[in-house]
């Protein structure tokens, strides 16, 4: 692999980052919110699985128990 001076890198870096494709103030905020909503319903998600092994194992032992 050929190596490049420090400038010719800073040449290259920048050239790369002038093709980069930035989102819009738009898709930004909705992406963002789509990933909150996500999230919310994701732990709501497994908050109810949570609570459904929780009470199903709470049975099993207090039939064991009792």
């Amino acid at each position: 692999m050929a190596k490049t001076n420090p400038m010719q890198f800073v040449q290259q870096v920048r050239a790369e980052v002038a093709k980069v494709v930035w989102p819009t103030r738009r898709e930004v905020v909705l992406t963002t919110i789509m990933v909150f909503i996500m999230a919310t319903l994701t732990a709501i998600f497994f908050a109810l699985v949570d609570l459904g092994i929780r009470s199903g194992l709470q049975g099993i032992l207090s039939v064991f128990a009792g």
